[in-house]
């Protein structure tokens, strides 16, 4: 990523963050004065919606999961509740570029199941978390009956790059209801549309209770969409999401 285009991203960031906060009920308020905002472009800029058709269910399961902030920590508890045997996951969590890759090497200190920063055309398989690398959408894609990732990239979407949505739309498109969906804390919207999407194409969708989340904006808005089959705190969702794998 270029200074210019580091800045740019940095800026709408920046807004979104002190637009949440000016919504969050503050008596004081500044103003602050910038240009005016450009079009948010949804994943429709990087991948056609789903076609509707049912995918044919397959006996393995893929799981995908979304994250903001304060999903560093949060999909650590998850992780850790996750066999070495789990069935393939890929993760967005919104982090800069150059940092994706050591929050996955950590993670893979600490968990048993293996954990890497993704890079394209690697294979979605048990006992992997693959980590979309910062800066670059990744998607979820399916060759015959397995699965692998694509990274690519294109422009912010949802206000991010990687973006949820982008994962969770090619989740849709690509596994149906082989896939199980989860959206953890984040402030924003970025993942409650593509999940919405999960939802209707079959796949079993969770969401991170208020409660647990350092920001409940993310799985707030999933709900709101209707997209999310349970709700639940932030210690309950890898069992559930293994339960699902199951059936």
């Amino acid at each position: 990523m270029g200074v210019r285009d580091f800045l740019e991203e940095s800026k709408i960031l920046i807004c979104d963050t002190v637009k949440a906060a000016a919504r969050s009920g503050a008596k004081k308020r500044v103003l602050i004065q910038t240009k005016p905002a450009e079009a948010k472009l949804n994943a429709d800029a990087v991948l056609e919606k789903p076609t509707g058709k049912a995918m044919i269910q397959t006996t393995e399961k893929v799981i995908v999961i979304g994250a903001s902030t304060g999903g560093t920590e949060a999909l650590k508890v998850v992780l850790k509740m996750l066999p070495v045997d789990a069935p393939g996951t890929v993760i967005v969590q919104h982090m800069p570029e150059k940092f994706t890759a050591s929050f996955a090497s950590r993670l893979n200190d600490e968990c048993a199941i293996a954990v890497k920063e993704a890079e394209d055309g690697d294979r979605v398989v048990r006992g992997r978390v693959l980590i979309a690398p910062g800066n670059k959408h990744t998607l979820l894609k399916r060759s015959g009956a397995s699965y692998y990732v694509e990274v690519k990239d294109g422009p912010l979407v949802s206000r991010h790059r990687p973006s949820v949505d982008v994962l969770f739309r090619s989740s849709a498109r690509y596994a149906g209801k082989n896939a199980v969906g989860v959206i953890l804390t984040g402030m924003g919207d970025d993942g409650a549309r593509g999940m919405r999407e999960m939802y209707d194409g079959g796949a079993y969708t969770v969401a991170q209770n208020e409660a647990t989340c350092v920001v409940y904006g993310m799985p707030h808005e999933a709900v709101v969409m209707g997209g999310v089959d349970k709700v639940l705190p932030l210690t309950k969702i890898a069992l559930e999401v293994l339960i699902a794998c199951k059936q």
